[in-house]
């Protein structure tokens, strides 16, 4: 059922805008203290993610990176375990923009 004139894309549309609005605003306000954010990464020849830069321009290796995570060090981030090894992944939390792979490379 349209409401006001709208069509049922545009409404879809509007909640995907908002809760994009709000995933953004609970991101930048769960930044713990001590906490560094990864900004920036470097991918090898076949686009793995192989080192992190993180706000503060600390350059971290990919089992650095893990650690760290794992010690809550790094915000935004899980490790997670699969195909036998631990992963480093961005955190679910619907902002494509801010997942470890699409983030700019140094």
């Amino acid at each position: 059922m349209e409401q006001q004139g709208q069509s049922l894309e545009q409404i879809y549309e509007e909640y995907l805008n908002n809760g994009r609005q709000q995933a953004k605003q609970e991101v930048q306000m769960t930044v713990e203290a001590g906490q560094e954010e990864i900004v920036a990464v470097r991918k090898n020849e076949e686009g793995n993610l192989i080192a992190f830069k993180t706000n503060t321009g600390r350059v971290l290796d990919y089992l650095t990176a893990l650690e760290e995570a794992k010690q809550g060090r790094l915000a935004h981030v899980d490790v997670f375990h699969k195909y036998g090894r631990d992963i480093l992944r961005s955190e679910p939390d619907g902002i494509e923009e801010n997942n470890l792979d699409r983030l700019p490379e140094f």
